[in-house]
């Protein structure tokens, strides 16, 4: 598979594939916010557009970045996300870099959203496609493409696609671990923040299932897509 690892102002075309990588910690939350029971996250492109979809549904529950604010039901956290119960809902999500990577490629045929919680169902999905051959972009969304969290998550979703077997998270999770988005967490720099936020953003392969953005009526909405367990009758289980 060619591969290509971008920041969002690096995209001068649609990719056929799109892996849109935040994890500390937009697409972490997401995934949390799936586990949760949501049935569906329609990606706002502003604060503005998030509060008028908040306000035309009331009953959606909308998030952003940083500390609460009037029209908002929760905060891009992980660990404060997942104490609550959202059964059937849908969740407008709003964040500095995850959404705005999203959105940049929102022509693109196959949009993924990911994180180390959903890494190898992300694999799962982008190997069960041509048989992992052709291209894939990956969109390193943090610090304008520099964030060693989402570039380490990256280049160990993409080695799995490759891969496959034998596969160790262990230095992509070290290099998340000491990236500037994990000092930043844990010294209180960001608000909005959760103690154990850092922690559940380096859990690998937290949930079962890939995370595909699709246009839905003019909106950008991000479903889970559950990859099936291997059988007693997968020769290769």
């Amino acid at each position: 598979m060619d591969a290509r690892f971008l920041g969002i102002a690096d995209l001068a075309e649609v990719p056929s594939v799109a892996v849109v990588v935040d994890v500390m910690r937009a697409f972490t939350v997401a995934a949390w916010a799936f586990g949760r029971g949501a049935e569906k996250i329609v990606l706002a492109g502003s604060l503005d557009e998030a509060l008028a979809l908040k306000a035309r549904h009331p009953d959606w529950v909308a998030l952003k970045d940083g500390p609460p604010a009037p029209g908002f039901d929760a905060v891009n956290s992980p660990g404060l996300l997942r104490s609550l119960d959202l059964g059937g809902r849908t969740v407008v999500q709003k964040t500095t870099a995850g959404t705005v990577g999203a959105l940049a490629v929102k022509d693109a045929p196959l949009v993924l959203c990911a994180s180390f919680a959903v890494a190898e169902a992300t694999a799962a999905v982008l190997r069960a496609r041509d048989g992992g051959s052709g291209s894939v972009t990956y969109v390193v969304t943090g610090e304008d493409g520099q964030a060693d969290e989402d570039l380490a998550c990256a280049q160990y979703i993409d080695r799995l696609v490759t891969e496959e077997t034998g596969t160790n998270a262990a230095d992509f999770v070290r290099r998340a671990a000491e990236s500037r988005a994990a000092g930043e967490l844990t010294e209180g720099v960001r608000q909005g923040v959760h103690p154990d936020d850092v922690a559940l953003c380096l859990e690998v392969d937290r949930f079962p299932f890939a995370m595909v953005a699709a246009l839905e009526d003019s909106l950008m909405v991000l479903r889970p897509r559950a990859i099936p367990a291997p059988t007693d009758d997968d020769p290769d289980a």
